[in-house]
């Protein structure tokens, strides 16, 4: 696997909302620090980045299963991801894998949860919907260790060693009105981000307040 582009978002308006998520792809190094990359937008910092998102990724097997589904090519960036890279399926990952490339290490934390805005975006109002049933959410990750970045760097996966939560289900948890107390502990014992965490956290104390 390798990096295919990196993608940074500037300031920008959608339908009068300030947002990050038109990630356009740059050329030559660019480091990657505690909070995501340098020059990167963020509008939405209650749902978006943060040291435990600070970095998205999307993978090109996964890009081309949406231009097959949606009948026209869609190029690296369109998702708002900030690196795209040759190869991947998001499914496949659990939490706590790590990426290696160079110095950079970062750990996956979390699926993407789809927004309204992000539909908006692809000029679908359906494509919330279409994005959870497709169930390639690509990978949240948070920066273990800082670097520069560059495409055609080579990336390494390291499986995370401990009892394996994989990315779906997460992604699924999400959306999953009640939970079972063994699914929600699980989740709880694996490195998942925090908004992950406390969406854990609450249907755990409701399920054990209702006992």
């Amino acid at each position: 696997m390798k990096f295919i582009s990196i993608n940074i978002g500037k300031k920008a308006s959608l339908e009068s909302e300030i947002t990050g998520i038109f990630k356009r792809p740059v050329t030559g190094p660019v480091r990657i620090g505690s909070l995501g990359l340098d020059g990167d937008f963020i509008a939405s910092k209650k749902h978006h980045g943060g040291p435990d998102q600070a970095v998205y990724i999307y993978g090109a097997a996964d890009y081309e299963w949406w231009s097959r589904e949606l009948g026209r090519e869609i190029g690296p960036g369109t998702f708002g991801e900030n690196l795209t890279v040759s190869e991947l399926e998001s499914a496949r990952f659990s939490i706590g894998d790590r990426l290696q490339v160079g110095a950079v290490t970062l750990e996956v934390t979390a699926p993407r949860i789809p927004c309204d805005l992000f539909a908006r975006r692809m000029d679908d109002p359906q494509f919330v919907k279409r994005f959870r049933d497709a169930e390639r959410p690509g990978l949240y990750c948070r920066v273990l260790k800082e670097g520069v970045v560059q495409v055609g760097d080579d990336l390494s996966i390291v499986p995370y060693q401990d009892e394996t939560v994989t990315l779906l289900d997460v992604f699924r948890n999400f959306y999953e009105k009640r939970s079972d107390e063994e699914t929600l502990r699980r989740l709880l014992q694996a490195p998942i981000a925090i908004r992950a965490r406390k969406d854990a956290e609450e249907k755990l104390a409701k399920l054990l307040a209702e006992k």
